[in-house]
């Protein structure tokens, strides 16, 4: 029957459109007045750190029952896409803080629980990830960080790279080998803390994009670490740094959606202004189609992305597909929409004075990061379904 109004598949429940309309309110008051200087300065977006923070919005995931939110996996992804929406720097705090802090939430003790999740809950500390070195990037199980065992303590050994928020975050879970004998098999995970003896960092690194989320490498010389601070079983730690990232890859789907949706939003308000032979070349075919296209793609890129935090939330069988697929998609076209956003800007939209040539830098990463793109498409690959 048609015109049935509570018909609620395919749509947000009320509750998630309230928390967008929320969110995006404080991210266009409090962070994206920052988003250009960020970028500008390469400098941590601290003004929106503390909004966040201050709203209990940098790390909504964290189970109620340890002090958090207790949002959702969509929840999440509507946080991280508005934020994204207008500072991409800035949306890899709730985004990291997630992925720092799920291998501890999916596979930790009760006491690792009780005692990270407090503090990253209350904006006392965030969570960074680490599991790609040097030598180790889309061969993570090639790694070479050691943890060997000394009585109650494990000693940690090694480099990570291209760690997100290095230096900023209080607590760091590191994938390290505890037997190089057994390869994937022989992976554990830790939690490290920035305080510990023989942590340091590297110097930030100099990237296209994302300029205000630091990226350094994280160095461990002899780290000396109470043994329960091992996240799981020995040996599962390359388990859990899977099974996150089928959930995480979501936030980067939702990030990618919101940096794409910010450049169609600029860029549509912009053809509506600009006047050549003597109309707003929005009333050009030329500029309708590919406004058009964008819209479409978004809107793909939204339904896949939505639809795969649905499966993150109940644990469904084809996750790791879906997520692959909708972080695979979502960055894809937010290249597209970013380099097309520039397009429709002309000479403006090559300058720094208009900000889609930022969101354009800040979409590259969001199809190499948690897993190239082309790796996606093996992971996909392996599980159709």
């Amino acid at each position: 029957m048609a015109g049935s109004a509570d018909f609620d598949l395919y749509r947000p429940s009320e509750e998630h459109d309230m928390l967008r309309d929320a969110i995006r309110s404080l991210a266009e008051a409090k962070i994206a007045p920052f988003a250009a200087a960020v970028d500008e300065e390469a400098r941590f977006p601290q003004e929106a750190h503390d909004a966040l923070v201050a709203n209990d919005l940098h790390a909504v995931h964290v189970p109620e029952s340890y002090g958090g939110a207790g949002a959702d996996a969509l929840a999440t992804v509507i946080v991280i896409e508005e934020v994204a929406r207008v500072c991409a720097s800035s949306s890899l705090i709730p985004a990291v803080n997630k992925l720092g802090s799920l291998p501890v939430i999916l596979s930790g003790s009760e006491e690792l629980k009780k005692k990270y999740m407090g503090p990253l809950a209350a904006g006392e500390g965030m969570f960074s990830y680490c599991l790609s070195e040097p030598d180790a990037g889309s061969d993570a199980a090639g790694m070479k960080t050691k943890a060997v065992r000394d009585g109650d303590f494990w000693v940690l050994n090694g480099v990570k790279r291209w760690i997100t928020n290095a230096g900023v975050s209080e607590y760091y879970t590191v994938m390290a080998v505890t037997d190089p004998t057994k390869r994937s098999k022989g992976i554990s995970a830790f939690v490290v803390e920035k305080s510990d003896e023989g942590v340091s960092f590297g110097a930030p690194e100099k990237k296209l994009g994302i300029k205000g989320s630091p990226t350094r490498e994280v160095y461990l010389d002899n780290v000396r670490i109470p043994a329960d601070r091992m996240i799981g079983e020995e040996g599962t730690g390359f388990a859990t740094a899977m099974k996150t990232l089928d959930h995480t890859r979501i936030t980067i789907a939702a990030q990618a959606l919101g940096i794409a949706q910010g450049a169609l939003d600029y860029a549509k308000g912009y053809v509506q202004e600009r006047k050549q032979f003597g109309k707003p070349i929005a009333d050009f075919q030329g500029v309708q189609f590919m406004l058009a296209d964008m819209a479409m793609k978004i809107e793909a890129a939204r339904q896949l992305t939505y639809a795969a935090a649905a499966k993150s939330e109940r644990g469904d069988k084809d996750l790791t597909f879906q997520g692959a697929a909708a972080k695979c998609f979502a960055s894809d076209v937010a290249m597209e929409v970013t380099t097309d956003a520039v397009q429709l800007l002309g000479g403006y939209g090559y300058t720094r004075d208009y900000p889609v040539e930022r969101m354009m830098r800040d979409a590259k990463i969001t199809q190499i990061y948690e897993g190239t793109n082309q790796v996606q498409r093996i992971v996909m690959a392996r599980n159709l379904p």
